[in-house]
């Protein structure tokens, strides 16, 4: 078993729901160990400009409930320069820190690699972002509360479709990956999903989205259609496709953009079990000398990850659900 008498712990990247339920895990299951936590502010900014604070159990009361991250989180160029990640481990070998928990996404573990070059303690990483986009975790902590988000808005924005009989196009999140796309869009019983999944669409293609959009209209009556569509998936996103569609068919067709609404708010249940679970096996796992590794859970099981591979290959969205959706759009 290693020797682990202090660790750090930083939020990475762009927020997720439950980021504060896992470092509230990290604290309690550090504190159960005699571990002594330090918590790094704003990120890696926080590592290198040596921003800490010492954190107790008292300090994570009462915020597993919380969205955002009551360390702070941002983006950090510095540490995309060697001279950046030095500064960082230096401020982890003053402090004698034995480790470090990275909670954040694919860029963030990059950061921690980074860091690793220049420094002799453990680092392990635990996946918080809403995207689902790393591998070796069936769910990163976020990704639930993003498709309660996304689908609470989209069932309201049914209501108004459905007054107006209008086409609304819902814009989500998800970079380069349709993991919100298709499942709120799924559960919401949108008549469209667009993602990076089911391919690129250009101005050109438009008429593979138009014609289910006629059909609908004649053969089944419906007084309401609604498309999810993931981020960057039309030049010039879901405002230049709603006009686009518009035109095209003259019904007139509006674009919501959600945007980061669905990075905040309250985790929800699945999202706070995940936090702590993973945040607690995480710190066991450095006892028992864990190093460079993802703590995820696959089946329901926590288990490790080389953390170099969690970004290495795309993850791949449920091939059921693309088959199923693909089916039904043309049907």
């Amino acid at each position: 078993m290693a020797t682990i008498r202090r660790i750090g712990v930083l939020t990475s990247g762009g927020d997720a729901p439950g980021m504060n339920a896992c470092i509230r895990s990290v604290v309690l299951t550090a504190a159960a160990h005699q571990i002594e936590v330090i918590g790094f502010s704003h990120g890696y900014n926080g590592l290198i400009e040596g921003d800490y604070t010492k954190l107790l159990p008292y300090h994570v009361q009462h915020i597993i409930q919380l969205g955002g991250t009551i360390l702070k989180s941002a983006r950090c160029p510095a540490l995309q320069t060697e001279e950046g990640a030095k500064a960082a481990a230096a401020t982890l070998r003053q402090l004698q820190l034995d480790a470090l928990l990275v909670i954040g996404g694919d860029g963030s573990f990059k950061g921690a690699l980074a860091i690793a070059q220049h420094y002799k303690g453990q680092i392990l990483g635990l996946p918080g972002t809403i995207d689902n986009d790393v591998d070796g975790t069936d769910a990163t902590i976020g990704y639930a509360t993003a498709i309660d988000t996304a689908l609470d808005a989209i069932d309201k924005i049914r209501d108004t479709a459905d007054a107006f009989e209008r086409i609304f196009l819902v814009e989500l999140m998800g970079r380069h990956s349709g993991f919100i796309a298709l499942s709120a869009g799924i559960a919401s019983g949108a008549e469209q999903i667009i993602c990076p999944e089911f391919g690129t669409l250009e101005p050109g293609q438009l008429d593979t989205v138009i014609r289910p959009i006629q059909n609908a209209q004649v053969l089944k009556g419906k007084s309401s259609y609604i498309i999810v569509m993931a981020e960057h998936c039309y030049p010039g996103g879901s405002t230049t496709l709603a006009a686009d569609i518009t035109d095209a068919i003259g019904i007139e067709c509006r674009a919501c953009v959600l945007g980061h609404i669905q990075r905040g708010g309250s985790p929800v249940g699945a999202d706070r079990i995940l936090a702590t679970k993973l945040g607690a096996y995480a710190v066991e796992q450095l006892l028992g000398g864990a190093h460079l590794m993802m703590a995820g859970e696959v089946n329901h099981q926590a288990g490790l990850y080389p953390l170099q591979a969690s970004g290495e290959r795309k993850k791949r969205i449920d091939p059921y659900l693309l088959r199923w959706q693909q089916q039904v759009a043309n049907d």
